[in-house]
Protein backbone atom coordinates (compact mmCIF):
# COMPACT_ATOMS: atom_id res chain seq x y z
CA UNK A 1 0.00 0.00 0.00
CA UNK A 2 1.36 3.38 -0.95
CA UNK A 3 2.04 5.83 1.82
CA UNK A 4 -0.06 8.54 0.20
CA UNK A 5 -1.46 10.83 2.88
CA UNK A 6 -2.85 14.32 2.52
CA UNK A 7 -4.23 16.54 5.23
CA UNK A 8 -8.02 16.32 4.97
CA UNK A 9 -9.53 19.58 3.82
CA UNK A 10 -12.20 21.18 5.97
CA UNK A 11 -15.18 21.43 3.65
CA UNK A 12 -18.79 22.33 4.37
CA UNK A 13 -21.11 19.31 4.39
CA UNK A 14 -22.15 18.37 0.86
CA UNK A 15 -19.79 20.77 -0.90
CA UNK A 16 -17.99 19.68 -4.08
CA UNK A 17 -14.33 20.02 -4.83
CA UNK A 18 -13.32 20.49 -8.42
CA UNK A 19 -11.29 17.76 -10.04
CA UNK A 20 -8.39 20.18 -10.26
CA UNK A 21 -7.79 20.30 -6.51
CA UNK A 22 -4.28 19.32 -5.49
CA UNK A 23 -5.61 16.48 -3.34
CA UNK A 24 -7.68 15.04 -6.18
CA UNK A 25 -4.79 15.34 -8.63
CA UNK A 26 -2.45 13.44 -6.33
CA UNK A 27 -4.91 10.60 -5.87
CA UNK A 28 -6.04 10.31 -9.51
CA UNK A 29 -2.37 10.26 -10.53
CA UNK A 30 -1.83 7.31 -8.18
CA UNK A 31 -4.84 5.46 -9.67
CA UNK A 32 -3.40 6.04 -13.14
CA UNK A 33 -0.01 4.74 -11.95
CA UNK A 34 -1.75 1.56 -10.75
CA UNK A 35 -3.28 1.20 -14.22
CA UNK A 36 0.22 1.44 -15.73
CA UNK A 37 1.46 -1.24 -13.33
CA UNK A 38 -1.44 -3.51 -14.30
CA UNK A 39 -0.60 -3.08 -17.98
CA UNK A 40 3.11 -3.74 -17.31
CA UNK A 41 2.18 -7.05 -15.63
CA UNK A 42 0.14 -8.15 -18.65
CA UNK A 43 -3.22 -7.06 -17.28
CA UNK A 44 -5.68 -4.53 -18.59
CA UNK A 45 -4.97 -0.81 -18.01
CA UNK A 46 -7.17 -0.02 -15.03
CA UNK A 47 -6.34 1.12 -11.49
CA UNK A 48 -8.39 2.47 -8.59
CA UNK A 49 -8.03 3.57 -4.99
CA UNK A 50 -10.34 4.37 -2.10
CA UNK A 51 -9.42 7.34 0.08
CA UNK A 52 -10.85 8.11 3.52
CA UNK A 53 -9.84 11.31 5.30
CA UNK A 54 -6.90 11.83 2.97
CA UNK A 55 -5.49 8.31 3.41
CA UNK A 56 -5.48 5.52 0.82
CA UNK A 57 -7.38 2.65 2.48
CA UNK A 58 -7.86 0.44 -0.57
CA UNK A 59 -6.24 -0.04 -3.93
CA UNK A 60 -6.83 -2.27 -6.89
CA UNK A 61 -5.61 -3.12 -10.33
CA UNK A 62 -7.54 -5.00 -12.96
CA UNK A 63 -6.97 -8.72 -12.34
CA UNK A 64 -9.69 -10.06 -14.63
CA UNK A 65 -7.34 -11.97 -16.94
CA UNK A 66 -4.96 -13.11 -14.19
CA UNK A 67 -7.71 -14.46 -11.92
CA UNK A 68 -10.05 -15.47 -14.77
CA UNK A 69 -12.69 -13.53 -12.87
CA UNK A 70 -14.93 -11.15 -14.84
CA UNK A 71 -15.63 -9.19 -11.64
CA UNK A 72 -11.98 -8.57 -10.70
CA UNK A 73 -12.05 -5.00 -12.04
CA UNK A 74 -9.76 -2.42 -10.44
CA UNK A 75 -12.61 -0.63 -8.68
CA UNK A 76 -14.02 -3.87 -7.24
CA UNK A 77 -10.55 -4.92 -6.09
CA UNK A 78 -10.08 -1.52 -4.42
CA UNK A 79 -13.44 -1.87 -2.66
CA UNK A 80 -12.55 -5.39 -1.50
CA UNK A 81 -9.18 -4.17 -0.19
CA UNK A 82 -10.77 -1.22 1.61
CA UNK A 83 -13.45 -3.45 3.12
CA UNK A 84 -10.84 -5.79 4.58
CA UNK A 85 -8.66 -2.97 5.87
CA UNK A 86 -11.56 -0.98 7.34
CA UNK A 87 -13.39 -4.12 8.52
CA UNK A 88 -16.67 -2.93 7.02
CA UNK A 89 -18.54 -3.12 3.74
CA UNK A 90 -20.04 0.37 3.68
CA UNK A 91 -17.58 3.14 2.88
CA UNK A 92 -19.79 6.20 3.28
CA UNK A 93 -16.78 8.38 4.09
CA UNK A 94 -14.66 7.37 1.11
CA UNK A 95 -13.79 8.71 -2.32
CA UNK A 96 -13.15 6.38 -5.24
CA UNK A 97 -10.41 7.46 -7.65
CA UNK A 98 -10.34 5.41 -10.85
CA UNK A 99 -8.09 5.64 -13.87
CA UNK A 100 -11.21 5.58 -16.04
CA UNK A 101 -14.94 6.03 -15.68
CA UNK A 102 -16.33 2.89 -14.04
CA UNK A 103 -18.27 0.32 -16.04
CA UNK A 104 -21.83 -0.51 -14.90
CA UNK A 105 -20.55 -3.31 -12.63
CA UNK A 106 -18.09 -1.03 -10.85
CA UNK A 107 -20.43 1.92 -10.64
CA UNK A 108 -23.04 -0.34 -9.05
CA UNK A 109 -20.45 -1.65 -6.60
CA UNK A 110 -19.69 1.96 -5.61
CA UNK A 111 -23.38 2.53 -4.95
CA UNK A 112 -23.60 -0.71 -2.93
CA UNK A 113 -20.63 0.45 -0.83
CA UNK A 114 -22.27 3.88 -0.43
CA UNK A 115 -19.25 5.68 -1.88
CA UNK A 116 -20.39 9.34 -1.91
CA UNK A 117 -17.92 10.63 -4.50
CA UNK A 118 -16.11 9.29 -7.55
CA UNK A 119 -13.24 10.91 -9.48
CA UNK A 120 -12.08 9.36 -12.75
CA UNK A 121 -9.62 9.96 -15.59
CA UNK A 122 -10.54 8.52 -18.99
CA UNK A 123 -14.23 8.57 -19.98
CA UNK A 124 -16.46 5.65 -20.95
CA UNK A 125 -16.15 6.82 -24.54
CA UNK A 126 -12.34 6.74 -24.29
CA UNK A 127 -12.57 3.21 -22.94
CA UNK A 128 -14.95 2.18 -25.76
CA UNK A 129 -12.58 3.63 -28.35
CA UNK A 130 -9.87 1.44 -26.79
CA UNK A 131 -11.96 -1.69 -27.45
CA UNK A 132 -13.72 -2.20 -24.11
CA UNK A 133 -17.47 -2.83 -23.98
CA UNK A 134 -18.49 -0.55 -21.10
CA UNK A 135 -20.53 1.81 -23.29
CA UNK A 136 -22.36 -1.10 -24.90
CA UNK A 137 -23.25 -2.46 -21.45
CA UNK A 138 -24.58 0.94 -20.34
CA UNK A 139 -26.75 0.96 -23.48
CA UNK A 140 -28.00 -2.58 -22.78
CA UNK A 141 -29.06 -1.61 -19.25
CA UNK A 142 -30.98 1.37 -20.59
CA UNK A 143 -33.38 -0.77 -22.65
CA UNK A 144 -36.22 -2.91 -21.28
CA UNK A 145 -35.13 -6.41 -20.22
CA UNK A 146 -37.09 -8.09 -23.01
CA UNK A 147 -35.05 -6.20 -25.62
CA UNK A 148 -31.58 -6.89 -24.20
CA UNK A 149 -29.10 -9.20 -25.89
CA UNK A 150 -28.95 -11.51 -22.85
CA UNK A 151 -32.08 -13.56 -22.22
CA UNK A 152 -33.41 -13.02 -18.69
CA UNK A 153 -35.92 -15.71 -17.70
CA UNK A 154 -37.96 -15.38 -14.54
CA UNK A 155 -38.78 -18.59 -12.72
CA UNK A 156 -42.30 -19.89 -12.15
CA UNK A 157 -44.38 -18.62 -9.21
CA UNK A 158 -43.69 -21.61 -6.96
CA UNK A 159 -39.93 -21.08 -7.32
CA UNK A 160 -40.32 -17.34 -6.70
CA UNK A 161 -42.21 -18.08 -3.48
CA UNK A 162 -39.51 -20.49 -2.24
CA UNK A 163 -36.89 -17.84 -2.88
CA UNK A 164 -39.06 -15.19 -1.25
CA UNK A 165 -39.36 -17.42 1.83
CA UNK A 166 -35.57 -17.23 2.29
CA UNK A 167 -35.66 -13.44 1.90
CA UNK A 168 -38.44 -13.16 4.48
CA UNK A 169 -36.47 -15.34 6.92
CA UNK A 170 -33.60 -12.90 6.62
CA UNK A 171 -35.92 -9.90 7.15
CA UNK A 172 -37.54 -11.54 10.18
CA UNK A 173 -34.14 -12.05 11.80
CA UNK A 174 -33.09 -8.41 11.49
CA UNK A 175 -33.04 -6.30 14.66
CA UNK A 176 -34.77 -3.35 12.96
CA UNK A 177 -37.74 -3.24 10.59
CA UNK A 178 -36.87 -3.16 6.92
CA UNK A 179 -37.62 -0.01 4.97
CA UNK A 180 -38.69 -1.01 1.44
CA UNK A 181 -36.64 0.67 -1.26
CA UNK A 182 -39.12 0.72 -4.10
Amino acid sequence: MAQVQVEALNRPEGSRVSYSSQEDQQFIDYAIELSRRSLAKGGTPFGAIIVVNGIVVGEGQSRVVELRDPTAHAEVMALRDAGVRLERHLIEDGVMYASSEPCPLCLSACYWARIPRLVFGATTRDVAESGFEDLQFYRQLAVPAERRSMVEDRSDEATRLRSLDVLRSWVDALPEPVVPKL
